[in-house]
């Protein structure tokens, strides 16, 4: 872990951070100097990456959290207050993927579901982590968005409409607290090689990369949660400082045709 990196001093949570996408911003931030706060709805997963960062020389802490509940919000901020001393940056990453199927098939509870974590989550989480970056002299709030929120894909309009909104999430974010210094941005990935998308190909990488990778995007392959981390790091940091209700699209040509 880098005394020096750019994310030196630091504070951070990062929810959804027991896997995949969350658990590579994570141990990014960390590599960077950032002290985190990993938050996920499964605590055992964010006790690991927490353990991972603590492995490698940096502080991290863990929080069971359901995005989708103001009081574990809520809960989650104090305990950043209380124990890092404070918060520059905020990742909304926790996700929730409905089934695939038509919108006149899905039922009412997965819609739902859906938006509750992937863009109420979002607000409520924002909504209590402003007055404490404001208290502190500004920050960053990342939104972990998608390629779909800009094209929709075949059964998973419930999934494109919660990643659209938060999309426009962050842009009132970011006219909203330009004044607290507080920006606020999207992250959008295209296909990412994580263990979920695997399992929805049975379990094979190989086939996930036939049917979706290679097929999908410009450049021929799915990206990897690496290069999404890395991304976060460039709008937690002050290399972003002019960027803001803006949206960093990393989706390999995904949307390009």
């Amino acid at each position: 872990m880098s005394p020096a990196g750019r994310l030196a001093g630091k504070r951070a949570i990062v929810t959804g951070a027991g896997s995949g996408i969350g658990r590579a911003i994570a141990l990014a931030f960390a590599d960077e100097g950032a002290a985190l706060l990993c938050a996920d709805i499964d605590e055992v997963g964010a006790t690991e990456t927490a353990a991972l960062v603590a492995a490698a020389g940096g502080r991290a802490l863990a929080e069971a959290c359901d995005v989708s509940e103001a009081a574990a919000a809520r809960r989650t901020l104090a305990k950043a207050e209380r124990e890092l001393g404070g918060l520059d940056v905020l990742v909304n990453n926790a996700a929730f993927f409905a089934t695939r199927m038509p919108l006149g098939e899905l039922d009412e509870a997965l819609w739902m579901r859906t938006m509750d974590v992937n863009l109420s989550g979002a607000f409520l989480m924002s909504r209590h982590a402003i007055p404490l970056m404001a208290r502190g002299g500004g920050g960053s709030i990342i939104h972990v968005a998608s390629a779909h929120g800009h094209v929709a894909n075949f059964g998973q309009a419930a999934y494109c409409t919660s990643k659209g909104g938060l999309l426009m999430l962050s842009k009132g974010i970011a006219v909203d607290h330009a004044k607290d210094r507080i920006r606020s941005n999207t992250l959008s990935p295209g296909g990412i090689a994580t263990q979920g998308m695997a399992e929805l190909y049975g379990g094979d990488w190989q086939r996930a990369e036939k049917e979706w990778g290679a097929p999908m995007h410009v450049l021929g392959r799915n990206g990897r949660v690496e290069e999404m981390a890395a991304g976060a790091v460039f709008l937690a940091s002050d290399e972003s400082s002019f960027m803001t209700g803006a949206d960093l699209l990393l989706d390999g040509g995904y949307t390009a045709r």
